[in-house]
């Protein structure tokens, strides 16, 4: 019993973080789509505190093992990848 609510507190904690790595996904494509260039310096605190939010969130839900390191780390690379995607794209149709 404990260890099937362990399980399901660690699925939930990583929908959580993807959801919350999803979010800011998006609020970065609606800023470039409102004419916000990527070297705004709006843009990039944004981006800025909205990753080291994400970071924190991680660290914690690690710290309480309710994902595992590797897993954190691939959650912020994943959305990394999606923002330099997003990005290089913005600078090409500049």
């Amino acid at each position: 019993m404990v260890s099937q609510i362990k399980l399901k507190q660690r699925k939930e904690a990583y929908e959580v973080l993807i959801d919350d790595a999803e979010q800011i996904l998006r609020l970065i494509e609606v800023q470039i789509e409102n004419f916000m260039m990527p070297q705004c310096p709006l843009y990039e605190e944004v981006l800025d505190t909205q990753m080291f939010g994400l970071s924190r969130e991680i660290d914690f839900a690690t710290r309480l093992d309710l994902i595992d390191e590797a897993e954190g780390k691939a959650i912020l690379d994943n959305l990394e990848r999606k923002l330099n995607v997003l990005h290089e794209t913005a600078q090409k149709s500049l």
